[in-house]
């Protein structure tokens, strides 16, 4: 796997390439994803949060310049990040060297963290900081055509102990989710 170079400010956090990313725009954009939030991955989102019992739960399509939830579920009272830094506000977009889910799509498979602050490499990075995220679980969104469009996942201000049950269940979600992305197959998105 390659990283791109380290930014100035010394992060341990090393953002990994997204060598798929022209071709994941190309293809969100045939399914008419990843431009504008879409009420049913915001519903998508909301039962994923109750499921996993985070305050967080997304449905990312990451770019080559940043990540775009399309779905997202958020608590009432959260921190949103503004385009022009006077944040914290988390929002509809991040930057790419943002959150965990860059990571998942260049790995190609789930990620737990349930503290992210006993792993160094991720323990740098701004959500940590700027939010005060403590624990992610994400899946890679993987197509029919093996490509990965995006990512779901959930996180938690504080540690959680995911383990195999939420493992299995973030897996279980991409993979019933896709489907639906891809053939819209009852998923009412426009």
């Amino acid at each position: 796997m390659s990283y791109d170079p380290p930014r100035p400010a010394g992060r341990l956090l090393l953002t990994p390439e997204d060598k798929e990313a022209p071709a994941r725009l190309r293809r969100l954009r045939e399914l008419g994803l990843g431009e504008r939030p879409e009420p049913a991955l915001d519903a998508f989102a909301h039962r994923l949060a109750e499921l996993t019992a985070a305050p967080y739960a997304m449905v990312n399509f990451p770019h080559e310049q940043g990540q775009f939830y399309a779905g997202l579920s958020v608590p009432a009272v959260a921190p949103v990040l503004l385009s022009d830094g006077t944040g914290p506000r988390f929002g509809r977009t991040l930057p790419r060297d943002h959150g965990f889910c860059p990571h998942v799509v260049a790995r190609r498979k789930a990620l737990v963290l349930e503290d992210v602050r006993d792993y160094p490499r991720f323990a740098g990075n701004p959500v940590v900081d700027e939010f005060g995220i403590r624990s992610y679980l994400g899946a890679p969104l993987v197509d029919g055509t093996g490509l990965v469009l995006g990512t779901v996942s959930a996180a938690d201000v504080e540690p959680r102990p995911w383990g195999k049950p939420g493992l299995s269940a973030i897996k279980e979600q991409a993979a019933q989710l896709v489907p639906l992305l891809e053939g819209r197959g009852g998923l009412p998105l426009y």
